[in-house]
């Protein structure tokens, strides 16, 4: 269980502090929805956090086969629909430059990443887009 508290800052920000670690993220609305955009978006960190839940289950897999997921990156593109407001598409691409996992490892781990917690929370209707350069 994890608890978070929430404040408004005024100005379209928040300041998230997750209360076990006291680490504290700052949130802003984007430019093109009346905010300053000096930090992630709330649904900018519901992109992150796919990337980075998809990443924490791939390293788990990689574990249990003993091996590490060094060099391993993502680029996330969170897409936008109007009418409601809402994310349309979350596109991550995952690179592995000079990649030591054997095939059958690379196949375990890509599908761990498509059964992370985020993935399977987030609405039907956001499309997930996942390639896997490795």
């Amino acid at each position: 269980m994890a608890t978070i508290k929430n404040s408004y800052q005024g100005q379209l920000r928040t300041a998230a502090t997750h209360l076990r670690s006291g680490n504290e993220i700052i949130t802003d609305a984007p430019v093109d929805n009346q905010g300053k955009g000096e930090a992630f978006s709330p649904t900018d960190l519901v992109a992150g956090a796919l990337s980075a839940c998809m990443m924490t289950i791939m390293g788990i897999k990689a574990q249990q086969y003993d091996f590490d997921l060094d060099g391993l990156e993502s680029e996330v593109t969170k897409l936008m629909a109007d009418k409601p407001r809402k994310i349309s598409e979350i596109i991550i691409n995952f690179t592995w430059p000079n990649c030591p996992a054997s095939d059958e490892q690379r196949a375990i781990i890509k599908r761990a990443a498509m059964t992370c917690p985020v993935a399977l929370s987030l609405h039907p209707d956001v499309k997930q887009t996942v390639t896997f350069d490795f």
